[in-house]
C-alpha cells in the first residue's frame, strides 16, 4: 500500500507557469534564422549603433563645453561626456531591443503569417516567444558593446566596474525586448505604434539621460523614477563612474521582474492568437 502512494506522489504533476506543449525548447532556431536573415542586409542591423554616439559626439562634446561639470552618483563633479555617456548606452540597450521586438514582430505576426508557419513544426508558442525576444536582445547587446567601445576610446570608463555594464545592458535589453513584444501582440494596425514612440521618445528626453533627477520638482521625480529607462540610465551610470551600492540590486530586480512578466504575456497572447 505504501508502495502505491509513495508512487502516485512522484506522478502529481509540477505546477506550469506556461500550458502543456506550448514550448519544446528551440528557441535558438529563430534566432538563428533572424541572423540569417541579417546576413546580406547588415547594414541595417548595424545602422542603430550610430545614433547614440551622433548624440555622444553632438551633445557631449559640443554641448558639453557650454554646461560643464555635472555632479556625478556619489556627488563628485564628472564631464557632461561621463555623464550622457551611460544613459545613451542604456537608450542604445533600449531601442535596438525594442526596434526587432515590435515592427518586426508585428510584421511577421499580421503580414507574413510566418509564426502560424512555425506552429507547423515542433516549435511552440513559447519558442517563438523567447526565440524573437532573444534576437532582439543580441541586437540590443551589438548596440551596446559598440557604444561601450566608443565610450572607452574616449576615456568615459572610469571604473572596472564598468566591465559589468554590458551584462546589465542585456539584462536591460531582454526586458524591454520582452514587454515590446507583449505589447505588440496587442497591436492592431501599424498606426497603433504610435503609442510605442508615445513612450519610449519621452523616456529617452526625460529619464536622467541629459540632466540630473535633481531639475525636477519632487512630484515629477516621483514620476521618472518609476519609468524603465531611468532605472536603466541610474545602473549604468553607477556602474560606469564605479559606484557600487545596494541600491544596484533595487534596478536589477526591477528588470528582471519586467522581463518575466513580458515573456509570460508574450507567450501567452502568441498562444491566443495562434492556437486559439
Amino acid at each position: 500500500m505504501s508502495g502505491h502512494v509513495r508512487q502516485a506522489r512522484v506522478r502529481l504533476p509540477l505546477p506550469r507557469i506556461f500550458p502543456v506543449g506550448c514550448y519544446a525548447g528551440r528557441a535558438r532556431v529563430l534566432v538563428l534564422r533572424s541572423a540569417l536573415g541579417y546576413r546580406r542586409s547588415w547594414p541595417v542591423l548595424v545602422s542603430g549603433f550610430f545614433e547614440p554616439v551622433f548624440y555622444l559626439f553632438a551633445m557631449g562634446q559640443g554641448l558639453g563645453r557650454l554646461v560643464g561639470d555635472l555632479p556625478g552618483p556619489d556627488g563628485a563633479p564628472i564631464s557632461y561626456s561621463a555623464f550622457i555617456a551611460p544613459g545613451l548606452l542604456a537608450a542604445s540597450a533600449m531601442n535596438g531591443a525594442v526596434l526587432d521586438s515590435t515592427y518586426n514582430v508585428f510584421f511577421k505576426l499580421r503580414y507574413a503569417k510566418l509564426y502560424d508557419a512555425m506552429l507547423a513544426t515542433p516549435l511552440g508558442p513559447t519558442d517563438i516567444a523567447l526565440g524573437e525576444i532573444g534576437w532582439a536582445l543580441l541586437r540590443g547587446g551589438l548596440y551596446s558593446l559598440g557604444f561601450l567601445s566608443v565610450m572607452g576610446a574616449f576615456g568615459l570608463l572610469g571604473s572596472p566596474w564598468a566591465l559589468l555594464a554590458l551584462p546589465s545592458a542585456l539584462l536591460v535589453g531582454f526586458a524591454f525586448a520582452a514587454v515590446g513584444m507583449a505589447a505588440t501582440s496587442f497591436m492592431r494596425s501599424w498606426q497603433d505604434f504610435d503609442l510605442i514612440q508615445l513612450v519610449i521618445m519621452p523616456m529617452f528626453l526625460f529619464a536622467t539621460t541629459f540632466f540630473p533627477l535633481g531639475v525636477y520638482p519632487r512630484s515629477l521625480q516621483l514620476v521618472v523614477e518609476s519609468l524603465p529607462l531611468f532605472h536603466a540610465v541610474e545602473l549604468m551610470r553607477d556602474l560606469t563612474t564605479g559606484v557600487v551600492h545596494a541600491g544596484l540590486l533595487v534596478h536589477v530586480g526591477y528588470f528582471v521582474v519586467m522581463a518575466a512578466l513580458g515573456t509570460i504575456v508574450a507567450a501567452r497572447r502568441l498562444r491566443a492568437l495562434l492556437l486559439c
